[in-house]
């Protein structure tokens, strides 16, 4: 799964939490066998369990997250939350979607050569047609391979065809589209873009980052831009090429970069410090090792294609892209773009918010959110913390910001505040709900200047908010993400989830759990 930029603490928690830790799937011998969970579920026969990740608190409470199968079929919805006592009692469940996912059916009408073709032509039909504020489908791949499911994210639970059409985008960026189309009719059930878009010790100094400390690795002849302390993480050069794996890079003195776009190296230099500063984010403030939290480290590509002004993530090469921006000398790598991208994995291999809807919009909130955090954990002096997005980049030449998280509106097509056409919008404008959330939980509202940036955030219902600071909020919203939160959350559902993760956190009586509640309904969710 990709996603892109898109021009479009320490853990304060209570005596009972504290040491919370985040368990992969691959240590999933800690939770109940999936099959004796299933059936204390009361789920069918047909009706499997395969664990995706497991969180177990102090306590010993966890809670296990699910895939689920039908029929030996992937149901797409039917992801599930379990919450268990440390004696292995189910205390509660979150469920992606309430009620039976049996489809009528097992036997599809159409082929799976049939679902390909259909699928295909929906998306070659959008080719030069522009998708909101993303660039236009330039072209797409020939038709692929389907895979027969069962749709039951929305309506009632049908079998399916799940097809991902290839593409490229005018603008360069690589389009990978998920299309469910039904196995009877063909007719298109959901499609969703993919392309979510942004040991020695050495020194190097970057477009952005200034000059740092970088962890390389020695050979007998040279050093590499990678990192063995972080999962092997390291940076690569497209060299203005979009295929191919790219070359690492090697130095002779351990010294990178100058701070020219210009000079190759200093891209890299950001981009291996992006990579490194959001790893030991995650690490020291929830425990996580790496996006998916099993010690792996990601890799980074930069100087990706020609006058390419984009960023991307993407989960099938496990890799972040960086593009040099108009005149190939504007690369995108500043911190938050860095942190934003990355941040797309880890939601992915937690809640994995569909994306679109109102679930988009929170899946692009969280990488803004956490992007926001990575820059302000590293406190670099060429770029302090603010809750500016992509400040640095210029994307659109005039020195904005993308976004504005105490006033989304700012820019000119942000929600503030929910209503019942946000789920309608595109999801890096329906983030602008989930953004002010976090900063009036985070800062509060009103006028205040944070590291000679001003704010001064509004509130749908005209209160006063006070904020509980962003060490606290940051964990609430992890907490609710990598806990409580499903492949379909909308905006209520998120509410839920962080005012139970502030109950865990600092319990139902606290000022924080309050605060949380005040947030969301100065920004009309609840």
């Amino acid at each position: 799964m990709k996603r892109k930029l898109a021009l479009g603490a320490v853990l304060s928690a209570s005596a009972v939490l504290a040491g919370a830790i985040q368990v992969s799937a691959g240590a999933a011998h800690a939770a109940p066998a999936p099959t004796a969970t299933a059936r204390a579920l009361g789920l069918s026969a047909q009706e499997q369990l395969i664990v995706k990740d497991t969180v177990v608190d102090g306590d010993g409470t966890r809670h296990v997250r699910y895939e689920r199968t039908f029929a030996g079929l992937p149901v797409l919805g039917g992801d599930l939350i379990v919450h268990q006592s440390a004696q292995g009692a189910i205390r509660s469940t979150d469920r992606a979607v309430k009620g039976s996912i049996a489809p009528a059916t097992l036997t599809p009408k159409l082929s799976a050569t049939q679902a390909a073709a259909k699928a295909h032509g929906a998306v070659a039909a959008t080719v030069g047609v522009s998708d909101g504020d993303e660039p236009a489908l330039a072209s797409v791949d020939p038709a692929g391979a389907a895979q027969l499911v069962v749709w039951a994210a929305s309506g009632k639970p049908r079998l399916a065809h799940r097809t991902t059409v290839g593409g490229v985008r005018t603008d360069g960026t690589p389009s990978s589209r998920v299309v469910v189309t039904d196995a009877a009719t063909g007719e298109v059930l959901s499609t969703h873009e993919q392309v979510q878009t942004a040991t020695a010790t050495g020194s190097g100094t970057g477009v952005f980052v200034g000059t740092v400390a970088l962890t390389t690795d020695r050979t007998a002849s040279a050093y590499e831009l990678r990192d063995a302390t972080r999962g092997g993480q390291y940076t690569v050069s497209m060299n203005g090429k979009k295929g191919g794996k790219g070359t690492l890079y090697t130095d002779a003195d351990n010294v990178w970069g100058n701070g020219s776009a210009a000079d190759g190296q200093s891209a890299a230099v950001d981009a291996q410090y992006g990579a490194a500063a959001t790893w030991d984010f995650y690490k020291n403030t929830f425990g996580r090792l790496g996006i998916r939290n099993d010690g792996i480290g990601a890799y980074s590509r930069v100087h990706y294609g020609r006058d390419y002004s984009n960023a991307f993530w993407s989960d099938s090469c496990f890799c972040m892209t960086y593009g040099d921006g108009a005149g190939n000398t504007h690369p995108l790598t500043s911190l938050d773009v860095s942190g934003h991208e990355m941040s797309h994995g880890v939601t992915s291999n937690t809640a994995g918010l569909n994306y679109s809807g109102e679930s988009g919009g929170l899946n692009e909130a969280t990488s803004d959110i956490f992007g926001t955090a990575v820059e302000f954990y590293a406190n670099l002096a060429s770029d302090k913390g603010d809750y500016l997005i992509g400040e640095l980049i210029d994307i659109r030449g005039d020195g904005s910001p993308l976004r504005y998280m105490d006033k989304p509106s700012r820019d000119g097509r942000s929600a503030d505040y929910w209503s019942s056409s946000v789920g309608s919008l595109d999801v890096h404008y329906s983030s602008g709900v989930g953004n002010h959330f976090f900063y009036l939980l985070a800062e509060g509202s009103g006028a205040k200047t944070i590291n000679g940036v001003s704010y001064d955030s509004p509130t749908y219902n005209g209160s006063t908010v006070t904020g509980i600071g962003r060490d606290k909020a940051l964990q609430v919203w992890y907490r609710a993400l990598s806990v409580y939160m499903t492949s379909t959350t909308d905006y209520q559902g998120a509410r839920t989830a962080t005012l139970q993760a502030a109950t865990d956190l600092y319990g139902a009586g606290s000022a924080e759990y309050a605060a949380v509640a005040a947030a969301w309904t100065a920004v009309n969710v609840g």
